[in-house]
């Protein structure tokens, strides 16, 4: 596997953009698509955060100065991207984003692509009443067990604020789990 650092030239450099962009993809292709889906939960629309974050950093690699890891850099625009489709669906529905948020949850039960068992939608369900910031920050912590020097630049916040959050979201979680 190439380091982060060789991708990058290779990224950057003229004539290997295209081959570079494919190991890329390979590389952080499904990493990607889970932290997507834990924020939008639908595999449809994970699928379409997934491909516009691949797009976004396509048209402005050139501009990553390297100020972050390259990882780090590819989150925080998939964050961003699942974000802004969460509030395009709520804007769309005239509904606020905790409701499309439950709505999202309430899907996952047809969703074909759902493998999870009861215990995990509870979860999900648990999940999404949190506000949308601890919602980032557990599932970054819980499902992809990122550090919080990776979080706190991704999110562009302090890694006190990130455990913070962390532990109330988890309080949160534990409290719905055992009340519901």
């Amino acid at each position: 596997m190439t380091t982060e650092t060789e991708l990058l030239l290779k990224l950057q450099a003229k004539g290997n953009k295209d081959i570079a962009f494919k190991e890329l993809v390979a590389q952080y292709k499904e990493r990607l698509y889970w932290h997507i889906r834990n924020i939008v939960k639908s595999h449809d629309d994970a699928d379409d955060v997934l491909q516009n974050t691949f797009i976004k950093v396509y048209k402005s690699i050139d501009g990553f100065k390297g100020e972050s890891k390259l990882y780090s850099w590819l989150y925080r625009i998939a964050t961003n991207e699942a974000i802004t489709l969460l509030n395009k669906n709520a804007k769309r529905l005239q509904i606020t984003n905790e409701e499309a948020q439950n709505l999202a949850i309430n899907n996952m039960e047809s969703d074909v692509y759902f493998e999870g068992d009861a215990i995990q939608l509870k979860l999900q369900k648990a999940i999404a009443t949190l506000p949308s910031k601890q919602q980032l920050v557990f599932n970054m912590k819980y499902f992809q067990d990122l550090k919080y020097k990776d979080m706190s630049t991704i999110l562009e916040t302090s890694e006190g604020a990130l455990k913070a959050s962390y532990h109330i979201a988890a309080k949160k979680i534990e409290a719905y789990l055992t009340n519901n």
